[in-house]
């Protein structure tokens, strides 16, 4: 849900990583992206990759959130955990989640930067799920785990401050709400709003910045073909040579604006959706 909302955020970001540029050569921003792909295919290109985007969140967010949640309870039975325990949680569900949502993430790169390769190079995949057959059949478990190390290493990164960052903002408001607005807030609508809005403004730009190097090279690594030979490595030399080493900060501007609205409308989704859950049960 909160990904259908923030998608053409992700779609530009994607173009604007796998976009070659030179050094000193003026960068498209994030509304010449847009722009250009609208003027080029009409509106609905901005959704282009979608349904590889829902089948990304249906991996990845899965396991990161579901497995923190259970690190969580499995915690708090042994009294309140601390702030460190609950990050060390966090980050070992955002690396389990980077691992499983792996080949969905390759699948969301390709389809949303397809149009940008010559028609002759184009992987041509009609949706998520079917792009996922063919890149397993065409390409085998090589092709599947293309960018893994640092796809993981964002999520880690991603998942212990977006995670991390709700839920200490959310204990806080709880016990010292009374206090700081001279209101005492409850398990509702209200807190979850405000404590994703604190997580939303408070970590965002350095989550952007930090996980940028990461998310470059991971999704320049997932849109090369089965052909090709490049490592990590190769990529990461060739492309500081020829664009300079500002080429690993490439999509921030939408990544930066992504990320404020995906930490509320996702945590006030899934608050709203689990309590309806545990309502029906």
């Amino acid at each position: 849900m909160a990904a259908s909302f923030t998608h053409p955020l992700d779609f530009a970001k994607v173009r604007m990583q796998t976009l070659e540029t030179a050094p000193g050569v003026k960068k498209p921003s994030l509304l010449t992206v847009l722009r250009a792909a609208i003027h080029e295919s009409g509106l609905r290109s901005v959704y282009t990759g979608l349904t590889a985007a829902w089948m990304r969140q249906m991996s990845y967010s899965l396991v990161r959130i579901g497995v923190y949640e259970d690190l969580k309870s499995r915690l708090s039975k042994q009294g309140s955990p601390s702030t460190f325990a609950l990050i060390a949680a966090a980050s070992f569900a955002g690396g389990l989640g980077g691992i499983v949502g792996n080949p969905a993430d390759i699948i969301l790169v390709r389809m949303t930067s397809d149009s940008m390769r010559p028609p002759d190079k184009r992987y041509g995949y009609s949706n998520g799920v079917t792009g996922l057959f063919s890149l397993a059949k065409e390409e085998g478990l090589r092709g599947l785990t293309r960018g893994l190390g640092t796809n993981a290493s964002r999520a880690v990164l991603m998942n212990a401050s977006q995670v991390g960052s709700y839920d200490f903002f959310k204990g806080q408001l709880l016990r010292r709400s009374s206090a700081i607005f001279n209101y005492q807030m409850k398990d509702n609508l209200l807190l979850h709003v405000t404590a994703s809005l604190l997580a939303g403004t408070h970590s965002h730009r350095p989550i952007a910045a930090v996980c940028s190097p990461a998310d470059v090279m991971r999704t320049r690594i997932m849109a090369l073909p089965q052909t090709s030979e490049s490592s990590f490595i190769h990529i990461l030399t060739t492309s500081i040579r020829e664009e300079g080493l500002r080429f690993l900060f490439k999509g921030w501007t939408p990544a930066f604006y992504r990320l404020g609205p995906n930490t509320v409308l996702l945590f006030v989704f899934f608050e709203q959706l689990k309590k309806g859950y545990k309502s029906l049960t």
